[in-house]
């Protein structure tokens, strides 16, 4: 995911916009500063905003601010929690290297599966395997190298390696493959009895 490069987010025009929206959470810096700077190593052409998604790419039937009423009505009431970013893997049938989570991934299935009906509901590609892409629509000779490279760079990181989630962002890609910041959501804004 390329963020806007001009930061105009809400000032592209609707016919620039896409139908097709995501819900992901941003990496906080120090860690997503340092994963941001990984993907321009790996991929230079990538403006990257480092997210682990919990509603991958979809297209909605709906108005988006009908999708974000479903989004924050689930999220008020989602506690908040960590996630911890492992091992340096790659999915064999799309070649996309991508860091594993540990802590964090079943609550993130929890959440993705809440989300993922009424007007949220796609019927996805792939079944949903929360992680964090380093590198995609890589050539097929590239893979390797870039999966050593990312592992290396991985292995030397000193900072954190977790991130309290609080937070999540409906997101809506334009005609330039560059993605915008739609709505944000506090997780537990609203304390469930």
């Amino acid at each position: 995911m390329s963020i806007d490069p001009s930061g105009a987010h809400g000032e592209v025009p609707a016919a620039e916009r896409l139908n097709l929206f995501a819900l992901v959470i941003y990496v906080p810096s120090p860690l997503g500063r340092f994963l941001d700077d990984l993907r321009r190593e790996l991929v230079p052409h990538d403006n990257p905003h480092a997210h682990v998604s919990v509603l991958p790419p979809r297209p909605l039937r709906v108005d988006w601010p009908v999708a974000s009423a479903q989004v924050r009505t689930l999220t008020d009431g989602w506690t908040p929690f960590e996630i911890e970013l492992t091992s340096v893997e790659v999915f064999p049938v799309t070649e996309v290297v991508y860091l594993e989570l540990g802590a964090g991934a079943a609550e993130l299935r929890r959440m993705h599966a809440a989300m993922n009906r009424s007007v949220l509901d796609f019927v996805e590609p792939f079944a949903y395997h929360p992680h964090l892409t380093l590198a995609q629509e890589i050539t097929h000779g590239d893979v390797e190298r870039l999966r050593e490279t990312a592992s290396l760079r991985w292995r030397g990181y000193q900072g954190p390696r977790r991130f309290r989630v609080d937070h999540a962002v409906l997101v809506q890609n334009t005609l330039n493959n560059y993605w915008i910041d739609l709505a944000e959501y506090s997780l537990g804004a609203v304390t469930v009895p």
